[in-house]
């Protein structure tokens, strides 16, 4: 981790704060792989609670279930690390916030844990805004923090573009 590394994510909270603000709107977001860290990025910006609603850190089935109204049956078949799973995140934070939007990242960050068909680095996205829910699949390379950090990036910039 090197201090150009956190002026990236510093720099890319800030975008994602200004555009909300611009907006009138604001976000929420239900975290697994990351375990807080975009909502850290958010709310190391001063004035932050203007514009982020809450944040939600699931990383167990049970908490993507009970906190943000995942799919039991969904979640068994897919597994937490797909897309369904991604979208209800998104849709599910929005739904128990008092937010517009929210983002939601699920991810095999490592350094076990992957699968052939879902290798460490594995991470889905999903992007709840006011009439659709868009998502993405990403593999990332390098060590788990390597991961996350690409993850917290990726994400802030996906709702950046679609903001």
């Amino acid at each position: 981790m090197t201090r150009a590394d956190d002026r990236v994510l510093e720099g890319l909270a800030k975008q994602l704060a200004e555009a909300l603000i611009a907006s009138g709107r604001r976000l929420a977001t239900a975290e697994s792989c990351t375990g807080g860290w975009i909502a850290k990025c958010c709310t190391d910006i001063a004035g932050s609670s203007s514009w982020f609603e809450r944040g939600f850190v699931c990383y167990s089935y049970a908490s993507k279930r009970e906190v943000l109204g995942v799919d039991a049956v969904e979640l068994e078949s897919q597994g937490a690390v797909s897309e369904v799973v991604a979208r209800q995140m998104a849709r599910g934070a929005v739904g128990h916030s008092r937010a517009d939007l929210a983002l939601a990242v699920t991810g095999i960050a490592g350094p076990g844990g992957g699968m052939p068909d879902k290798p460490v680095g594995t991470v889905w996205f999903a992007w709840a805004l006011e009439d659709r829910v868009d998502s993405e699949i990403c593999t990332f390379a390098g060590g788990r923090e390597a991961v996350r950090r690409q993850t917290v990036a990726h994400a802030l910039r996906g709702m950046i573009e679609r903001l």
